[in-house]
């Protein structure tokens, strides 16, 4: 599976990508906005695998790629996804996450948002795609803005995120609003 934008690659994880997607899920930048619990070596690492694990099921109900420059296809910038499993046919969940030394990085996120947005309404002929993030998270809360996505819902989060003063933020944009957006 792969994607490929003007500068990069998204493509399934292969094991190369484990060291320096372990190294950057343990920058403490990288962890502010997850659960204390969730941040751990051992939680990063099973996810790793479930990612490697979701590119060989058959049918494929979720896409979490990896994000690396063309000009350098094992040097991991991130990793992106549209998530099915849970969600109705015809929905799926966007995530999107950048290693801390590439955030604010010259468009790096609208370029990758953009290559999954394209993805999953023409390609898997989505009818929605949609997200949740925290609400302190201004980079995502930027993205969701400049893709067109209208929030939803705010809800308390978990308790950890209502110990900080912050919410859960789920937004949403349809096929029709995408269209509409990329012909302005």
């Amino acid at each position: 599976m792969e994607i490929v934008t003007k500068r990069f690659l998204l493509r399934d994880f292969v094991e190369l990508d484990r060291s320096p997607f372990l190294d950057y899920q343990s920058d403490p930048r990288s962890q502010i906005f997850y659960e204390p619990s969730e941040a751990s070596p051992e939680k990063s690492a099973r996810l790793f695998e479930t990612f490697c694990t979701w590119a060989s099921e058959q049918p494929r109900l979720n896409y979490q790629l990896a994000i690396v420059q063309r000009h350098e296809p094992f040097a991991l910038v991130g990793c992106c996804g549209l998530r099915g499993r849970g969600f109705d046919a015809g929905e799926m969940e966007l995530g999107l996450e950048l290693a801390p030394d590439y955030w604010g990085r010259y468009a790096y996120a609208i370029e990758v948002g953009r290559a999954l947005l394209d993805f999953g309404f023409r390609e898997l002929r989505l009818d929605v795609i949609s997200g949740s993030t925290v609400s302190a998270n201004a980079r995502i809360a930027r993205l969701a803005e400049w893709i067109g996505a209208e929030v939803v819902s705010i809800r308390p989060g978990s308790t950890w995120m209502s110990e900080r003063g912050w919410s859960e933020v789920d937004w949403r944009i349809t096929r029709a609003q995408w269209n509409r957006r990329i012909t302005i």
